[in-house]
């Protein structure tokens, strides 16, 4: 389980097979044998570790289904390591299971603030509600004035500066993960059968 806020961004040093090392400063403190990694979005487990980084194995699935099947040497990544009891939680609740692939739509500026708009696979926009949460390459944010398959999110410059969203351009691909707690509310509800309406909302105490 991860919080969604990125720890600091490494750049991926080898690829061989399944193997992706990834150059790192901060993750690798107290990194073992085993633990979670997000990176960019994608729960990873680390298979190896060395002085300046660490290596995970990544599967065909997560290649296939995510952004790191497109990666190269070079590039860089978000880098969270799994959340520890106790220590504070100022995202929300992220599992790293990428629920599918994105893209970046527009961006616009707003004094300080840049507005960026995405676009949705299905996976992630039947789950967007309006201040709702959406992880994008790793990173909790904030649902603004979702629509169909698009949506919103407000970037203020520390996100800009400590992730890789400073190097996105409109068309890029992101990984996306919809909010894991709307997920199971709105299975629940869709299973209690007649649908998902305003009335059942209200009537579960959702709305």
């Amino acid at each position: 389980m991860f919080t969604g806020i990125i720890e600091e961004v490494g750049a991926i040093s080898r690829l061989s097979g399944q193997d992706m090392a990834i150059l790192a400063e901060r993750v690798l403190e107290d990194l073992s044998l085993g633990d979670s990694v997000s990176v960019d979005g994608a729960c990873l487990t680390v298979a190896a570790l060395n002085e300046d980084n660490f290596v995970v194995q990544v599967s065909q699935e997560t290649f296939s289904r995510t952004t790191l099947g497109n990666k190269n040497v070079g590039d860089a990544v978000n880098l969270e390591r799994a959340m520890a009891v106790g220590e504070r939680f100022g995202g929300h609740f992220v599992q790293g299971h990428v629920d599918g692939v994105g893209r970046v739509k527009d961006v616009n500026r707003q004094g300080e603030f840049q507005v960026w708009r995405f676009q949705a696979p299905t996976e992630v926009a039947q789950y967007l509600v309006p201040k709702g949460s959406v992880t994008i390459d790793g990173i909790s944010l904030t649902v603004v004035d979702p629509e169909g398959d698009t949506f919103a999110v407000a970037i203020i410059p520390t996100t800009l500066q400590e992730t890789t969203l400073s190097t996105k351009h409109p068309g890029d691909p992101v990984n996306m993960e919809a909010d894991v707690i709307g997920k199971h509310i709105f299975h629940y509800l869709k299973g209690s059968g007649g649908g998902i309406t305003l009335e059942k909302l209200k009537r579960h105490g959702f709305a």
